[in-house]
């Protein structure tokens, strides 16, 4: 596997470019509803080879020996010295509402724990972040939970913090249920809201990704009255099992829950997804749903992966923007 926090690679001595991979769920189950009004999930997540690009760049050093102020949180401590060090760049979608941005919200948590525990520096260089978009937004691929998780990794790294992944990911929780697996690193079970990860030993895979142009709210999806929100939990030697076998398991008892909820509401899921199930007999693969839409994907066996001829018909006469992308 390889581990996030290692793809990366330094242009200069001031600049830091670093992949922010995309997630697919291999399954998607709800196992209960929690008493803080969260939901108890259990999924495969697949790391991918394909995603975002983030470059980091030093500036100006800062001196941030005051930023503790007497009458003020550690919350609004953190906020302006986030906006003293972070400056933020690329599309367009990066720099509307700055302060709600995953970006920003990533390097105010992490500053915000550093001050927590007493070990905010004396001064610390600002750094411009440059997005480099390629993953859609609200496509179920966690496009903007990996730039999060990113982010902390490669302040962490710059700024010298020398915090351990345990701490990342107790700060990425914090921040969307999502951030935590791109923190781990690799390819993983998960429990809890996403944030109990497990490793998994899974083989190298492509797949086909298909994005069709749709979105549906997600806090719309989980109060829907037809969400399966009781589906028995599995042990994760189960899980792993059956995770090994992906290929050829047409008939796997997994779900994503989210699927039949989306397709009702989003047709130009459905009609992804049905594209993909006419593929599966010559891919030995089953066509899912990931996170809560709208992308879809289908494994590939290796014959098929190597077919470009093939795979660039298939892309061509897709109903939406299709990628050939492989497991990381």
């Amino acid at each position: 596997m390889t581990q996030t926090v290692t793809n990366c690679s330094l242009a200069d001595n001031n600049s830091l470019t670093r992949l922010s991979p995309a997630k697919i769920n291999l399954f998607l189950h709800i196992i209960g509803k929690r008493a803080d009004g969260y939901h108890n999930l259990q999924t495969v997540f697949r790391l991918l080879d394909w995603g975002d690009y983030l470059q980091f760049t030093l500036t100006d050093m800062i001196d941030t020996s005051n930023a503790a102020q007497v009458n003020t949180s550690i919350d609004q401590q953190a906020a302006a010295l986030t906006q003293q060090l972070i400056s933020l760049k690329g599309v367009a979608s990066i720099t509307d509402n700055v302060a709600d941005n995953l970006i920003f919200k990533a390097a105010k948590a992490l500053l915000a724990y550093v001050i927590s525990i007493a070990q905010l520096p004396h001064s610390l260089h600002a750094i411009s972040i440059t997005l480099d978009k390629h993953l859609p937004m609200g496509a179920g691929l966690g496009g903007g939970s990996s730039n999060a998780a990113t982010t902390l990794l490669a302040l962490n790294e710059l700024w010298q913090l020398n915090l351990n992944q345990d701490e990342l990911i107790k700060i990425a929780t914090t921040i969307g249920a999502d951030v935590p697996i791109f923190i781990f690193g690799q390819d993983a079970i998960a429990m809890g809201i996403g944030e109990e990860l497990t490793s998994i030993d899974l083989p190298n895979q492509h797949y086909l990704i298909l994005t069709p142009n749709a979105h549906v709210n997600t806090a719309e999806l989980f109060a829907h009255p037809k969400l399966n929100r009781d589906i028995a939990p599995l042990s994760t030697k189960t899980i792993t099992h059956q995770s090994r076998d992906y290929l050829s398991n047409l008939n796997s008892p997994y779900q994503n829950v989210f699927t039949p909820v989306v397709i009702s509401l989003a047709p130009a899921v459905e009609e992804a997804l049905s594209y993909l199930q006419g593929l599966e007999a010559d891919t030995l693969g089953t066509a899912r749903m990931t996170g809560s839409g709208s992308a879809v994907f289908l494994p590939l066996g290796a014959s098929v992966a190597a077919d470009k001829a093939l795979l660039n018909q298939w892309i061509a006469n897709a109903p939406c923007a299709g990628y050939v992308v492989e497991s990381l």
